[in-house]
């Protein structure tokens, strides 16, 4: 039966990938906007904004890349609202294959378009000065948060991509994701704001997983911030597991 299911994901997750590839704007909004807006924070307000001894690209990066994440899962809406509309789903309901790989496939081609688009920003990064003394475990330390971060709001896509009624109904649900940042220390240390938006912004899941990103990349101590960043997307995966794969039984059955 495991081997049944992760030969049919893998079929299945083929094929999205291949219209991931063969979708020029799902390229460009993925990756190409999170630079735009990486080039206009350094090179505009960059100068204006105090971080210390610390440059803001260096600063501001572990934002960018949460944008980039939120980004590109709303694609996973979008691309599992399609195949909703185009009778893909019943389609395979005929055929001896592992019903919840259709799910993963879409999951894990959310999983791999994001990295690719994390290595695109992380490479633009480089080109405009960031640098990080960090070592190998602390890279792969950032790694590992930014997949989980990956798989717990692709698995939150999930629930629209299957559920929603109109297009822009299944992709606008990330919006806020994509504006939660700003309202975090992605961009701007918390201790400038005023104090009911202060709060907010200290607590609310952005802020731990920006601070753990930032002092991995700065070899600094990440304190508690790691265990309330790892709480929060463990969480937010459980919980968007449980909708997603109570949708999808509603909608097959």
């Amino acid at each position: 039966m495991a081997t049944h299911f992760w030969g049919d994901t893998a079929v299945l997750t083929g094929r999205t990938m291949r219209h991931v590839t063969r979708s020029l704007d799902t390229i460009i909004t993925t990756a190409i906007t999170p630079v735009a807006m990486m080039l206009l924070f350094v090179y505009v307000f960059g100068g204006a904004i105090d971080t210390g001894t610390v440059s803001y690209v260096n600063y501001m990066l572990p934002g960018i890349l949460l944008i980039t994440i939120a980004s590109g899962i709303s694609y996973t809406a979008f691309r599992l609202f399609a195949d909703m509309q185009g009778g893909i789903f019943e389609r395979f309901q005929s055929m001896p294959i592992a019903r919840s790989g259709v799910l993963w496939a879409h999951v894990l081609t959310s999983l791999v378009a994001n990295v690719i688009s994390l290595v695109v920003v992380v490479g633009v990064a480089l080109l405009m000065g960031f640098r990080s003394g960090a070592g190998v475990l602390a890279w792969l330390a950032v790694a590992g948060i930014l997949i989980l971060v990956t798989l717990s709001l692709t698995w939150m896509a999930v629930v629209p991509g299957l559920t929603a009624k109109t297009v822009d109904g299944a992709s606008a649900f990330s919006y806020p994701l994509i504006f939660l940042p700003f309202i975090s220390s992605a961009f701007v240390p918390t201790d400038t704001m005023p104090g009911p938006v202060r709060a907010f912004a200290e607590h609310q899941p952005v802020t731990s997983i920006v601070n753990t990103i930032r002092a991995l990349f700065t070899q600094q101590p990440v304190g508690t911030d790691i265990w309330i960043a790892l709480a929060w997307c463990v969480g937010i995966l459980i919980v968007a597991y449980i909708f997603a794969t109570v949708s999808y039984r509603r909608r097959i059955s």
